[in-house]
């Protein structure tokens, strides 16, 4: 061993360790719902929506789903420590109400965590669309624009979209394995794997809880209890040196995170989905890293690419570092993660405001 790796986790083996053509070629982390299964979620679904139940305040109790329940268990230890994702096929959206749809996938959502905040005014339900916004403005979230993401982790343990419609072209889902990321950087260059377990600013793109900065410093990399957990996004890690006393990126730390960026952008190492209406994707943000491609949207407003999004915590979700309160609020299973102010009241609007 050499002196470079003698410090670093061994190479991480098992199912979160995974190269994106081996996992295209496999059908087994797609369950599409059988016509019985979706009549049970609509069963759940009807009543809900026609009182307009509040959205936000929907427990596994008030959406039963007695024939469905044990197969989402399996999906969640799958997600939580099998390869990391799932996708869920077949949910009529198309005769669905924007209210039913939502109530549906909130409903769904119940079973794999409870539901977090995804920015300062509480909602615990996302809309991503493009709403025309400058990816350069550093208080604008890329989600909200037609700008490829890059690949990033969401300040949860598990992100759920549910796709209502599609974009004219482009707008594909991609997946990577950061696991596979650090086994590689571990191998190619242990010394740039290993600084990227110290701290690191990442922007928090002007949603500051009280008595914070506005960034947070934990490293990408973070082995703890025998698990590596990774926390990423490029952009705001970079829009972070706007701030004079966050730390600076030294040349060595820019390489680090350029060989990053590059294993995750290879080919031989992510894949690409391309989703279809009525799909539900969730992905373990501890293991996986997400992007979306750049897409050209449709002219006509009814047309426009639309997903729904819940940030989810799991009660069986696995231990987290302290550093992670930084951006978690707390690390305790089943309730962390969101952006939480102190005006937060949490809230499920059925369009992006």
């Amino acid at each position: 061993m050499s002196a470079a790796t003698a410090d670093l986790p061994p190479p991480i083996q098992g199912p979160s360790a995974w190269y994106g053509p081996e996992m295209a070629k496999r059908d087994d982390w797609i369950l599409t719902l059988t016509r019985a299964e979706v009549a049970e979620v609509e069963a759940a679904t009807r009543p809900l929506a026609a009182r307009e139940a509040d959205i936000a305040r929907i427990t596994r109790a008030d959406f039963p789903l007695p024939t469905l329940a044990p197969k989402l268990g399996r999906v969640l230890a799958d997600v939580l420590d099998g390869c990391g994702f799932t996708v869920i096929r077949g949910l009529p959206v198309e005769r669905w109400s924007m209210r039913e749809a939502a109530t549906a996938f909130f409903g769904l959502g119940a079973y794999f965590g409870s539901a977090r905040s995804q920015n300062g005014k509480g909602h615990v339900l996302g809309h991503v669309q493009d709403l025309g916004l400058d990816v350069k403005d550093p208080n604008v979230r890329i989600y909200q624009t037609h700008e490829r993401q890059t690949f990033h982790t969401d300040s949860c343990d598990i992100v759920g979209l549910l796709c209502l419609k599609t974009a004219k072209r482009g707008g594909l889902s991609a997946l990577v394995s950061s696991v596979t990321i650090f086994n590689e950087m571990r191998k190619r260059r242990p010394d740039l794997a290993a600084l990227l377990f110290q701290p690191l600013a990442t922007d928090r793109r002007g949603e500051v809880p009280t008595g914070q900065k506005p960034y947070f410093e934990i490293p990408v990399f973070n082995w703890y209890e025998g698990r590596l957990s990774t926390i990423y996004q490029r952009q705001y890690i970079d829009s972070a040196q706007r701030f004079p006393e966050a730390r600076r990126l030294t040349p060595e730390l820019k390489q680090a995170l350029d060989l990053f960026d590059s294993l995750a952008d290879d080919p031989a190492i992510n894949f690409m989905m391309e989703f279809r209406p009525g799909d539900v994707q969730l992905v373990h943000n501890h293991t996986l890293l997400h992007d979306r491609t750049g897409f050209e949207d449709w002219p006509e407003p009814e047309k426009k690419r639309h997903l729904l999004r819940l940030w989810l915590a799991p009660l069986e979700a696995r231990p987290l570092p302290p550093v992670y309160a930084q951006r978690y609020g707390r690390v305790t299973p089943g309730d962390r993660g969101g952006i939480v102010l102190p005006s937060t009241q949490f809230n499920a609007p059925l369009e992006a405001v």
